[in-house]
């Protein structure tokens, strides 16, 4: 019997560490890793001793014996992948960590951000050197897009921020919550605190679709609703019409599966899960019977990832439709799949499409509908949104590149909701360098400046899944590290205990980790009594009274 990786996986690669018989693939060393939808394990060399199911943060690892109806197929997925990647020993040397010596003294770091990113990078800090970290983030909570971007029915994913707390058990790791960079203290002030600083603060903005009526009312960013249903405080007063039978989602990307998934689940589900409750009372007096996702592109370039797309087959009550003529493929794409070569996961993706075309409806069953080829041209109603003008796309290029083109063919899709997801942008940050045009920190590998660093979507963009951000870090520390060792950094001028007198007197009101626990633990109090994971608070008024207990 082997183990298996399922949906979960977030490719934070400690199963790999973990395993005793190197059967974990692909490795962060390896080319495919930056680029892989998940990892995989060798059901030929698979010892069955449950080091990595044991390790993994997401519980995404099953012995194949227990592997649920919804999970049974990546027995064959991760076998699959070892077809075409067969098991070798990688004789690449790991390279060699660099520690600073003792006699350097304490690195002291601010961290902008408590997400994914900024909490990996505190993890590197910690086991690479002697270390004082100070993490900022301007909401009353840590843990940014686990917290307020992940959905709500991926319990499982949310559980990486248990290794994040038992690594920040120690004093090494303090949290200054509900403060602003910029506002409450500058870049500068972080500086003279600080050897260095480094800037996790994601991408919080959205890319915009620029066609006529993109401002209706009805008409608002996956961005808003995704922080209005996981209970972000600065989107709780969003109201979102959920009284027509059809939304429309601009995208395929995860993002958009999640709220397709969303709008359609029953909401006697999402009742066991922390969705907010505003957003769940919302969702229990819902009209809404399908849901639209339109990709500009073929389904072989469509942008889920193909775990997301097998699970939206096993949503109780949910068709999913896929039109048949949308799966003709182009010949380049088609000589890609014929390819014996061909990546396990782009054939996949191919053939469940497929195979959600080859069903046939239930009576009665909500629809997500996949519009392949199909880009929107504007959005119409008379005072707020009622249809969406579509295009049919064709796609031109080569084996290098695929591009949609537009067609002659249109038509208008009556919808009550419309939802841009479509991709997210970083934003400026005062007193460093911008790339405006990918919404991106320009840095050589992680580093602005010395002193100045960045990781996560500030530095790479907006893509990647939780555990890219492992790797994604480590490489930033190594360039700070790499710099304290060479005498780049220079001394703070005052310690941590000025830096934090200085944030009481700017921010009274922030919320420290012993406030962060309570929050959590009156959270988890609410939860535990109504048969859910938590009851998240959503108000900034009512997690900081919960925050002073």
């Amino acid at each position: 019997m082997a183990y298996v990786i399922t949906q979960r996986c977030c490719n934070d690669a400690t199963c790999i560490a973990e395993c005793p018989v190197d059967c974990i693939r692909p490795t962060p060393e390896q080319p495919e890793f930056a680029t892989a939808e998940m990892l995989y394990i060798d059901p030929d060399t698979c010892i069955d001793c449950g080091a990595c199911a044991d390790s993994c943060p997401v519980q995404a690892i099953f012995p194949e014996d227990d592997l649920t109806a919804s999970l049974t197929r990546y027995r064959d997925i991760n076998a699959a992948y070892f077809e075409r990647h067969p098991l070798e020993a990688d004789l690449a040397p790991l390279p060699v960590e660099i520690r600073p010596s003792k006699e350097l003294g304490t690195l002291r770091v601010a961290i902008v951000g408590a997400g994914p990113a900024a909490c990996y990078a505190a993890q590197e800090l910690r086991g690479r050197a002697d270390v004082e970290v100070e993490m900022f983030d301007k909401l009353p909570t840590p843990w940014g897009l686990v917290r307020a971007g992940v959905a709500p029915d991926h319990t499982g994913t949310k559980t990486v921020t248990d290794a994040f707390t038992t690594g920040f058990g120690r004093d090494a790791v303090r949290m200054h919550l509900n403060v602003e960079v910029g506002e409450h203290i500058s870049h500068e002030e972080l500086l003279e605190h600080h050897h260095a600083v480094i800037y996790a603060v994601g991408a919080s903005t959205d890319r915009r679709l620029g066609i006529p009526g993109e401002e209706l009312p009805g008409s608002h960013s996956a961005t808003e609703f995704v922080a209005w249903y996981n209970g972000h405080p600065e989107y709780t007063d969003r109201r979102f019409d959920l009284s027509g039978e059809r939304a429309v989602i601009v995208g395929n990307g995860n993002v958009a599966l999640d709220i397709a998934r969303i709008l359609t689940m029953d909401p006697d589900q999402l009742a066991t899960t922390d969705i907010a409750d505003h957003a769940l009372e919302a969702l229990r007096h819902s009209a809404v019977r399908e849901v639209v996702l339109l990709g500009r592109r073929g389904p072989a370039q469509a942008a889920y990832t193909t775990p997301e797309f097998l699970a939206l087959g096993h949503l109780p009550r949910v068709d999913v439709i896929v039109d048949e003529q949308d799966l003709v493929l182009d010949p380049i794409t088609q000589a890609q799949l014929d390819d014996p070569d061909a990546e396990p996961s782009l054939v996949l993706k191919v053939d469940l499409a497929r195979e959600y075309a080859d069903r046939f409806p239930v009576s009665g069953n909500k629809r997500i509908v996949f519009r392949y080829l199909a880009s929107p041209t504007a959005i119409s109603g008379d005072d707020r949104a009622e249809a969406v003008t579509i295009v049919r796309n064709a796609l031109a290029g080569d084996a290098n590149g695929l591009r949609a083109e537009p067609t002659e063919s249109t038509e208008s899709l009556a919808a009550g909701l419309v939802l841009r997801s479509i991709g997210y942008r970083g934003e400026p940050i005062d007193g460093l360098p911008f790339d405006h045009a990918r919404g991106v920190v320009p840095h050589e590998l992680g580093r602005v400046t010395p002193g100045v660093y960045v990781t996560g979507w500030i530095k790479r963009g907006p893509r990647g899944v939780i555990g890219t951000n492992k790797a994604d870090s480590k490489e930033t520390v190594d360039q700070l590290i790499s710099d304290f060792i060479a005498g780049e950094l220079k001394p703070p001028r005052a310690d941590r205990e000025a830096l934090a007198a200085l944030v009481v007197r700017r921010r009274p009101e922030v919320v420290n980790r012993e406030g962060w626990a309570a929050i959590d633990a009156a959270e988890r109090a609410a939860g535990a009594a109504a048969g859910r994971p938590r009851v998240k608070l959503t108000e900034t008024a009512a997690l900081l009274r919960a925050a002073r207990g």
